[in-house]
């Protein structure tokens, strides 16, 4: 059985919300899954003045932990167009990991989530493949096999580089049954690809 990490980052909640439908779609494929989170680097007071939700049940990670898994799919909201600075801290801490060669041959995806449809989703999908090929994973995305990215009959995040969603202006918008969806089959779907990989 395939072992898999759903690692986030979520200062509004939508993420969180991603992450915990992507770690459903990991077990629905089989794998042993767990959920963390990484280290909040913005002040306490400063993130409850800014109305971040800080209490979330999922643990915080350390750079050690990836090791243990055959894959690990990163949730990371989008800041212009790049991942957010917490979790790019937190990749900047795995050198050791990078120089041991501890990641090279592990599945790995991400999901994102922006303000707008235009919002730089898929730049910080994109992006964030960059930094996992110099760990050595196997990116894994959103195949089209996932009709739900097609649709133009509603607003919706997704697309091939990974699962997303759009939360407005304001953040009031949650993630639509569509992009919880696409966080399913992308979990599923990586755990699938983790299972061959470690039987290869």
């Amino acid at each position: 059985m395939a072992k898999v990490l759903v690692l986030y980052y979520s200062s509004h909640g939508h993420i969180e919300r991603m992450a915990y439908e992507v770690a459903k779609g990991a077990q629905a494929g089989g794998a042993d899954v767990d959920i963390k989170r990484v280290p909040e680097l913005v002040p306490e007071d400063v993130a409850r003045a800014s109305g971040y939700h800080l209490d979330q049940a999922a643990p915080v990670a350390k750079p050690m932990d990836l090791v243990k898994y055959d894959a690990i799919i990163f949730g990371t909201p989008t800041r212009f167009g790049m991942m957010a600075a917490q979790m790019k801290n937190f990749l900047d801490q795995c050198g050791a990991q990078w120089a041991k060669g501890e990641l090279i041959g592990k599945a790995a995806g991400v999901f994102t989530a922006s303000a707008t449809q235009h919002g730089g989703q898929e730049a910080a999908l994109l992006s964030f493949h960059t930094v996992l090929l110099h760990l050595g994973f196997v990116v894994v995305g959103l195949p089209y096999s996932f009709q739900g990215q097609m649709t133009v009959s509603e607003i919706s995040g997704c697309s091939p580089y990974g699962a997303s969603t759009i939360v407005g202006g304001d953040g009031a918008r949650q993630p639509s049954e569509n992009e919880l969806a696409g966080a399913f089959f992308q979990g599923e779907h990586t755990a699938t690809i983790a299972q061959k990989l470690i039987k290869s």
